[in-house]
């Protein structure tokens, strides 16, 4: 069968004059078996001169439309309403405490790209100087400016608004476990994850200049922290009290004077804020690591050389195995999946299984966040992605990155 070229006359019919005269010739490309033998449009099932050929390209663009359509409808998640999700107020600071008033915020920034050591870059992160996530944006832009904002919606919120270049945010702790709240925000927010550090956690005992940790009544940390290290804390026979930071803790140790209180923070807290470290490495599990995403305001190019992970969101349909169909997708294509994390959807957390039944039994509606070792530059990737269209409502990229290593 070989592609042709030929005229084709098209009977068209006027309803004012009840008459019916051939157009003009028009050029056709059609199939045929010989090159001397022409097909017209109508014997092939197009009703119109539109060429063979074209009319299947149509389709297939209107297909690759849908599929995309689809894959980029929002969930009720991704745009929250004013009445369930309180507005909440940027609090951005560059120094060690924070500004109430937005007027001496820094200015909005250009629209430079910074280096990639970090000089002239502002990041972002959650809480103050002295804190993990502080030393996470520095061990990713060692000559970058760190700006602390006190919640993590105003860390988005700094970036998105042009106050800062980068962010840097907990995602993960080999110990405690998910940050789930910023798994939320991701999808609340449209930033891109362009990178990740992998920080080793560090705990130490920090008290006041000439104390020893015999000495200690009471100490002060991170909920987390306290509960990661529980051995020591069980021998000193210390009271534990909640902070809502580790930096913050050495803080208010500093600033309170009290010989009978500590804190556990990072060994750069107690520098800052004139504290002894009265004990180092103090965490129960020694391999206590926490991996924090950066984020941006655009993605990154992904590239088919060097080691890559993607990270994505998207939901699926009620059904048996379609969350088993979803996951073969990549390991069909040799496809390695490092984080799998499901969240329930807010705005409509259940779902009847039998909607004529009000009565009847309710499910969960989930959104499933994965993170797989590929660059979205790769063609197995990209086809992964395409078949996974196949059985989710909703899909979104949310970064392609470089893996970072500890």
């Amino acid at each position: 069968m070989t592609l042709t070229s030929c005229d084709c006359v098209i009977p068209h019919w006027d309803w004012y004059s009840k008459k019916s005269w051939p157009l003009t010739p028009a050029p056709f490309l059609g199939f045929g078996a010989d090159t001397n033998k022409t097909v017209p449009n109508f014997k092939l099932g197009f009703s119109d001169c539109r060429p063979a050929c074209l009319n299947f390209k149509i389709r297939r663009e209107w297909e690759s439309s849908a599929l995309t359509l689809r894959a980029i409808t929002p969930v009720e998640d991704e745009v929250p309403t004013t009445q369930q999700v309180a507005e909440v107020p940027t609090n951005i600071a560059p120094s060690t405490q924070f500004h109430k008033d937005l007027n001496f915020l820094p200015k909005p920034l250009s629209a430079t790209t910074p280096s990639s050591d970090g000089t002239n870059c502002r990041v972002a992160y959650q809480g103050i100087p002295g804190a993990y996530s502080e030393a996470a944006a520095l061990k990713a832009f060692p000559e970058s400016v760190t700006v602390p904002c006190d919640e993590f919606e105003a860390v988005f919120e700094a970036v998105e608004r042009w106050y800062v270049d980068r962010a840097v945010l907990p995602i993960e702790n080999s110990v405690a476990g998910s940050i789930h709240r910023n798994y939320d925000l991701l999808l609340r927010h449209r930033l891109n994850i362009v990178g990740e550090v992998q920080l080793m956690v560090n705990h130490c005992l920090l008290g006041l200049p000439g104390v020893r940790k015999e000495e200690l009544k009471h100490v002060l940390s991170h909920p987390q922290a306290l509960a990661q290290c529980k051995i020591i804390l069980n021998e000193l026979g210390v009271t534990r009290i909640n902070a809502v930071d580790t930096a913050v803790a050495a803080q208010m140790v500093g600033s309170e004077g009290q010989r009978e209180t500590g804190a556990i923070a990072s060994a750069r807290a107690a520098a800052i804020y004139g504290l002894d470290v009265l004990d180092e490495g103090i965490q129960d599990d020694s391999d206590n690591c926490t991996r924090f995403l950066i984020l941006a305001r655009e993605p990154i190019i992904p590239r088919i050389e060097g080691s890559y992970k993607t990270s994505i969101v998207f939901t699926l349909e009620e059904g048996p195995g379609v969350l088993f169909k979803a996951l073969a997708v990549f390991a069909m294509r040799d496809i390695n999946l490092s984080k799998i994390e499901s969240r329930p959807q807010k705005m409509w957390p259940l779902r009847g299984v039998d909607d004529s039944n009000k009565q009847g039994a309710k499910f969960f509606e989930y959104l499933f966040y994965i993170d797989f070792e590929a660059s979205m530059a790769e063609p197995r990737a990209q086809f992964a992605m395409g078949h996974l269209q196949e059985f989710a409502r909703f899909i979104r990229v949310l970064g392609c990155y470089p893996k970072d290593t500890v």
